[in-house]
Order: structure tokens, then C-alpha cells, then sequence
């Protein structure tokens, strides 16, 4: 019988991950520059801020 690959199938796994990871920073970066490119501005947290200064005036 013959002997299984160890090696092999680490190798294979890291690769997998190593793929994975990538693809999953990759479309994170996507997300996150896609309000950008439509002039939305980048953080929503500064809008209520600058409201509630000018109705405290």
C-alpha cells in the first residue's frame, strides 16, 4: 500500500489559505473604496458631528 503525502497536502492547504486570505482582502479593499469613487464621503461619523454644531449655534 502506498504511503500518503503529508507534505503534499500541507503544502496544498497553505496554499488554500494563502488564496483565500488574498481574495478576502482583496474584495475588502474593494468595499472600502467603492463609496470613494462615488463621492460618498469615506467615514459617515463626521456628518452627525458637523449637524450637531450647527443647530447647538
Amino acid at each position: 500500500m502506498a504511503k500518503p503525502n503529508f507534505q503534499f497536502e500541507k503544502r496544498k492547504k497553505e496554499l488554500e489559505k494563502k488564496a483565500k486570505k488574498e481574495e478576502k482582502l482583496k474584495r475588502k479593499l474593494e468595499k472600502s473604496s467603492a463609496p470613494r469613487e462615488e463621492g460618498e464621503p469615506a467615514e459617515a461619523g463626521d456628518q452627525p458631528a458637523a449637524d450637531a454644531e450647527k443647530s447647538a449655534d
